[in-house]
């Protein structure tokens, strides 16, 4: 049993202790074996944590704390990030560039197959789809990453233990993501969720990702919150329009108004081969990318060389990324 492990564990399972508390403690006391002498755990505490780990151990479950080189770079960036998450599936999926596709549980079967075939398009390029595990459109996002060829194709993000089916409905979904992506949680093996983890839940598929995409959802949707924390993050938002008399259309529709969101009509705004069939004539006219070269260059230089803002110049980044011409590096942009 890794002991270090145990130990961030015995801290993190303690009543009352979050993140930031942790964080605190650690600071307070210098290290995980002072903190948890400083707790006073009773034993039967310190063997239920122990039983836990036995547990997971048991089911191929495997914790990543944050300073494990799997675990996720845009959840690192999260101020109070979970300190340990448990993974089950192909931790592979973690390292890869990835997309959240997003949307309402109760979205129609024309939504959920556009979803379906964006994420199917995203896996196909190599990106890991990242959604909830919920009913209606992370579902369609789900089944149609795993429709593209691989065994790291998407991402769960699950309110409870990473072991712990919900919604039952998705339960031969989520051993199809078990055999083909991955399953993460903050939360202890075989917890039943709440309410509140939900929300949590909400905020980790923002910060994984390295941008969103919004289907369907209704202006006061998990889905909604799951952008909001998005452009909280400085992720890219897109959303699909909708019908304005379809409540379902209010959220997607309310940030493209907003300017909080790039309009998403088809799959062909990320992935449009007659532009990558004329690379070379991109790269001589796109007036962002002659500024990138191999030394990392952040996006406020970017929009101070091309006189625009950060914000006009996001989009254009994205795409750039999504045609393999940049890549992220060391808090900038360079040439592929």
């Amino acid at each position: 049993m890794n002991d270090m492990l145990l130990q961030k564990l015995l801290i993190l399972r303690s009543p009352k202790v979050g993140p930031a508390t942790y964080n605190k403690l650690l600071s307070q006391y210098g290290d995980v074996f002072s903190v948890v002498d400083a707790l006073h755990l009773s034993a039967d505490f310190i063997d239920s944590v122990k039983r836990e780990m036995d547990i997971a151990y048991d089911m191929g479950i495997e914790y990543i704390a944050d300073d494990d080189v799997r675990y996720p770079s845009g959840l690192l960036n999260v101020k109070n990030h979970p300190i340990v998450i448990s993974v089950r599936g192909n931790t592979d999926t973690l390292s890869k560039r990835n997309v959240a596709i997003v949307g309402t549980r109760h979205a129609t079967a024309s939504g959920m197959e556009f979803l379906s075939e964006l994420a199917y398009e995203f896996a196909e390029h190599n990106f890991a789809v990242t959604s909830g595990l919920a009913m209606g459109a992370d579902t369609a996002a789900h089944i149609g990453a795993l429709r593209a060829n691989g065994n790291s194709q998407t991402i769960a993000v699950v309110a409870g233990g990473v072991d712990y089916i919900w919604p039952l409905e998705n339960e031969s979904l989520y051993y199809d993501i078990l055999n083909r992506g991955v399953i993460i949680s903050e939360m202890p093996v075989g917890m039943k969720p709440n309410a509140t983890h939900f929300v949590q839940r909400n905020h980790w598929v923002a910060a994984i990702s390295d941008f969103l995409i919004l289907g369907e959802a209704d202006e006061k949707s998990g889905s909604m919150t799951t952008a909001r924390f998005a452009l909280d993050y400085k992720k890219q938002v897109f959303a699909v329009p909708g019908h304005p008399s379809d409540p379902r259309s209010v959220g997607p529709n309310s940030l493209i108004k907003n300017n909080q969101a790039t309009l998403c009509m088809s799959v062909k705004d990320f992935f449009d081969d007659e532009k990558q069939k004329n690379e070379k004539k991109v790269k001589t006219e796109n007036e962002i990318l002659d500024k990138i070269g191999i030394i990392p260059v952040s996006e406020s230089v970017l929009a101070n060389i091309v006189k625009k803002s950060v914000a006009e110049i996001k989009a254009d980044l994205v795409v750039l990324e999504l045609q393999g011409l940049i890549r992220k590096q060391d808090g900038g942009y360079v040439l592929n």
